[in-house]
């Protein structure tokens, strides 16, 4: 009685453990998506922002909210790029690695620009703006050669598979309309099966042909058949 207590008992810490767990997993995977979800709202909001930005205000502010809305444009579009890549194609993963560090310049790059937004001193950030707009296309540069190598590269794939599959579609094509009509067999000619007649061994012991009817055996003391041409024989005289 005390064993199977003791069994119910342990059974029952394991399921709120379980539960527990399971709980907490839960718990953590809802708030990843919200947390991603926060993240992403955030990003179209300040992505909208600068949009705005570029288009209304002019001089060295304008020029520096297209800066940004560049940089983070051609960086988001490369790392999805690259991520979805690397899922299926092992020699991605280099590219990604690649990318992260080009990513380190680029935030370095993203924060520097969002701090100048606020810089008084229009003069000294007109002077810094030539440095500014090199180091963004250096960057967006070779963040847009990643991509489209990455682009390139599952075209190409996309392409040889589908050169294959055409060819073995092609293959099967043909062997489904190869078909052999088979001509009905001729019945056999009715004399094959047909048993010889059994006329007696000649001397020579030669046999009958296939197909020929035996013939019968001459029988010597049966009469000679008469014809209407012949003459009838004359009586032998007995003197």
């Amino acid at each position: 009685m005390e064993a199977a207590l003791a069994v119910v008992a342990l059974l029952f810490v394991l399921m709120v453990v379980l539960g527990a767990y399971a709980t907490v997993k839960a718990v953590g995977a809802a708030k990843r998506g919200v947390d991603r979800g926060i993240t992403q709202a955030r990003r179209t909001v300040e992505d909208h922002t600068l949009r705005a930005k570029s288009l209304v205000q002019v001089g060295p502010a304008g020029e520096l909210a297209q800066l940004r809305l560049t940089l983070r444009s051609s960086m988001r579009a490369t790392q999805d790029a690259l991520r979805a890549g690397a899922a299926g194609d092992e020699s991605l993963k280099e590219s990604l690695a690649l990318f992260e560090r080009l990513s380190a310049h680029g935030h370095e790059l993203d924060g520097e620009l969002r701090r100048l937004e606020s810089e008084p001193d229009r003069a000294t950030l007109a002077e810094r703006l030539p440095g500014l707009r090199e180091r963004t296309e250096r960057i967006t540069q070779a963040a847009d050669s990643l991509r489209w190598a990455a682009h390139d590269r599952a075209r190409r794939f996309a392409d040889d598979d589908l050169d294959t599959l055409s060819a073995q579609i092609d293959v099967e094509a043909g062997a489904l309309r190869h078909w052999t009509r088979t001509e009905p067999s001729a019945p056999p000619p009715p004399w094959s099966d047909a048993p010889a007649a059994d006329a007696g061994s000649p001397a020579d012991g030669a046999r009958p042909a296939p197909g020929e009817a035996a013939r019968p055996a001459l029988d010597r003391s049966a009469p000679r058949p008469a014809y209407p041409w012949q003459k009838k024989a004359r009586p032998e005289s007995t003197t």
